[in-house]
């Protein structure tokens, strides 16, 4: 059954990984679908229209139908015309797929200030840029469905704090997206997966080059405990396709109520993670001394850690 018939879409990032195997997964189910991505390398240098045009080859000959396109989302400009290209194309606009990123790992203090503005830029604002003229479009129309592509990084991963903070950046503006939106008819949830890619090939160390380790033989430096239940451990041979299957779940007229959620998937496992909520509070109706927030600070947050 082609639950996406009639409907069009767009996969920011739709030539390879995750994004191509949303990609095929939309057209299979009926969509219509702007392939669009730049064809850089890993660390956003180059470009080619190869990955778009080779996706696009791949859904048309499966008798599906789709278009490339090349604009680059970190540039709002660009950002504004896929979403025209969409409308040129396919009389319509339904289904937001942001999922192209970069990725370029230093430790905190060998990263360079070019090297996280750029992966900001890639990661996150070709978030933005497209969801800002979507939403446009989508509020007019009173419906629409914005899947945003994120990963656990925020939660602490070595030599990654660029990543890190355009990760839980992506967290923060699905969540306000959906509130911004949501009363319009207009779903925003984001995806964070344990998928094999080009960008991340399963664990920490063969992504993470061996100089970058040598300098970390203590996995994280004892911060945090590590849930075995979210290491990698696909059941699927890369583990794009229970992403893509979820993706599309995402994209359907059947979740309405599902709304700035932030789901996992590794291989068969599917999770929602819980918003922040507060742990443990002190209370005083004025300000604390230094000397109550010596006695109450370690007694009420210093333990249990």
């Amino acid at each position: 059954m082609a639950i996406l018939k009639g409907k069009s879409a767009i996969v920011t990032g739709g030539g390879r990984g995750i994004g191509k195997a949303i990609a095929l997964k939309l057209a299979e189910e009926g969509a219509n679908v702007i392939v669009n991505d730049i064809g850089c390398e890993v660390d956003g240098s180059g470009f080619s229209k190869e990955p778009a045009d080779s996706t696009v080859e791949e859904i048309n000959s499966s008798k599906g139908k789709a278009k490339a396109d090349y604009n680059n989302m970190s540039i709002m400009a660009d950002a504004e015309n896929c979403i025209k290209n969409c409308i040129d194309s396919f009389g319509k606009l339904d289904i937001l797929i942001n999922s192209a990123g970069i990725i370029n790992d230093r430790l905190i203090f060998q990263m360079e200030e070019s090297d996280f503005n750029n992966l900001v830029d890639n990661n996150l604002k070709s978030v933005f840029a497209p969801s800002k003229f979507a939403a446009i479009l989508f509020r007019q129309q009173r419906s629409g469905r914005i899947v945003n592509i994120t990963s656990d990084a925020g939660l602490g991963e070595i030599g990654k704090s660029n990543y890190a903070a355009a990760s839980e950046g992506i967290v923060g503006i699905t969540r306000t997206t959906a509130t911004d939106l949501g009363k319009y008819g207009i779903t925003a949830n984001a995806i964070s997966p344990v998928a094999k890619t080009r960008m991340n090939s399963g664990t920490v160390s063969t992504y993470i080059s061996s100089e970058l380790m040598s300098n970390n033989s203590d996995d994280k430096s004892g911060i945090g405990v590590s849930d075995p239940s979210l290491e990698w451990n696909p059941s699927l041979e890369d583990g794009t396709e229970n992403v893509a299957s979820l993706a599309v779940c995402l994209s359907t007229e059947y979740l309405p109520n599902v709304n700035g959620y932030i789901f996992g998937v590794n291989g068969g496992s599917i999770y929602v993670y819980s918003n922040p909520t507060p742990d443990k509070k002190i209370y005083k109706a004025g300000v604390f001394s230094m000397e109550e927030m010596d006695q109450l600070v370690p007694k009420t947050f210093g333990l249990g850690y």
